[in-house]
């Protein structure tokens, strides 16, 4: 679980839109950019490179 604290305050690299924390997936999700990045070991890796695209029914 990220710290609500820190999820207020990330926003995407790309489009600067806030993200939304999915858990089963261990993914931050931006909806504007469609680009999902991952969390590693509680730690949110916010790189464009190393984030994967949304498909159609995940946006």
């Amino acid at each position: 679980m990220l710290n609500q604290k820190l999820l207020a305050i990330l926003v995407c690299p790309v489009s600067k839109a806030p993200l939304e924390y999915r858990p089963e997936q261990q993914e931050l999700v931006c909806k504007a950019s469609g680009l999902a990045y991952p969390v590693r070991d509680g730690i949110p890796v916010m790189l464009e490179y190393e984030a994967r695209a949304l498909s159609a029914d995940e946006r």
